[in-house]
């Protein structure tokens, strides 16, 4: 299912001309912007609602809920900028020949694992038991392969059934109270409201700071180079107005979750306030996100190089703003 946000700019230039003032760098033309429905998206809500009121950005919003579909659009040439998994990335970056750049980091670590069994509480739990989750070939199979290798589980010890979509394991665990899943947020959150016997037993975030390799890294934000290299105030102003938009949501939770409600993130608001502080938002570009990224690119290409597209991206697959 989509949901299309449609933001028009197109008196921008010819009243910004006629008073003498500054030109959007948006003003010539629409950045069409394509996320997941999830914490990317809901990093972006403040950013939505602002281009709806001022005519001086011009914004395509496209919000997906399966990663497949994001990434077909963005390299079919329909979506200029895309929120995609972090490991996504870098699969793109070596199918298209390096022709994708990283402008920041969006998303920290924001997987939890959901159940009633008392029995459980870490990673290392999950032996001989069965886990539901959603994200093959994705950001939540690279974490949770790594972190059973870290525990000494093999793919023997545990069962991993993926599902679709992360409602279908909320699904799950709500009508069978032995099932464990794995869930990022809001879903995690929204599960235990459904189901009051449902616990977050284990932040995978604390489980991965345990293995001592660096930071948990779920989602980025990409754009092809020769559009960053044709458009380059346009990518710095989409870079400002993302920093924003992510701090507002994370700083101004009642009113962001609004928003999120509202841009169908989120079912209901009280859900999306309780998963907002759990969503490790924070905005991160330039050489931090370069170290924080490469890192844990690493880390995946050692368990599994194709998680990662088969080799792990050169530098020109971060963009650092040069200096003035």
């Amino acid at each position: 299912m989509k949901k299309t946000i449609m933001v028009l700019a197109a008196l921008a230039l010819s009243v910004s001309a006629s008073a003498g003032g500054a030109v959007s760098a948006y003003a010539e033309g629409q950045v069409r912007v394509g996320s997941m429905k999830g914490p990317t998206s809901m990093g972006l809500v403040h950013l939505m609602e602002e281009a709806k009121e001022d005519e001086d950005k011009g914004y395509t919003f496209e919000m997906v809920t399966a990663a497949d579909e994001l990434t077909a659009q963005f390299t079919s040439g329909d979506l200029d900028i895309a929120l995609v998994p972090a490991n996504m990335a870098s699969v793109l970056y070596n199918k298209t020949e390096g022709n994708i750049q990283v402008l920041d980091i969006n998303t920290l670590g924001v997987l939890y694992m959901v159940t009633a069994d008392d029995s459980i509480s870490t990673v290392a739990d999950l032996k001989g038991k069965t886990v539901y989750s959603t994200g093959k070939g994705q950001t939540p199979e690279s974490v949770l392969n790594y972190l059973l290798e870290a525990n000494g589980l093999s793919e023997e010890d545990v069962t991993v059934e993926y599902k679709a979509e992360a409602t279908e394991v909320v699904s799950t665990l709500v009508q069978d109270e032995t099932a464990i899943g794995i869930l990022p947020q809001p879903f995690a959150t929204a599960a235990c409201k459904q189901n009051e016997n449902l616990k977050e037993v284990c932040d995978l975030t604390g489980e991965w700071d345990k293995t001592d390799k660096g930071t948990l890294v779920t989602g980025v934000t990409i754009a092809k180079k020769d559009y960053v290299e044709a458009n380059p105030e346009a990518i710095e102003e989409f870079l400002d107005d993302h920093e924003e938009s992510i701090a507002f949501t994370a700083e101004n939770t009642a009113e962001a979750a609004e928003l999120v409600e509202a841009a169908g993130i989120v079912e209901k608001a009280p859900i999306a306030e309780a998963a907002i502080p759990k969503c490790n938002l924070k905005y991160v570009d330039g050489e931090e996100m370069k170290d924080a990224l490469s890192g844990y690119l690493e880390v995946l290409f050692e368990q599994n190089p194709e998680s990662v597209g088969g080799s792990l991206p050169a530098d020109d697959f971060y963009y650092i703003e040069a200096e003035e």
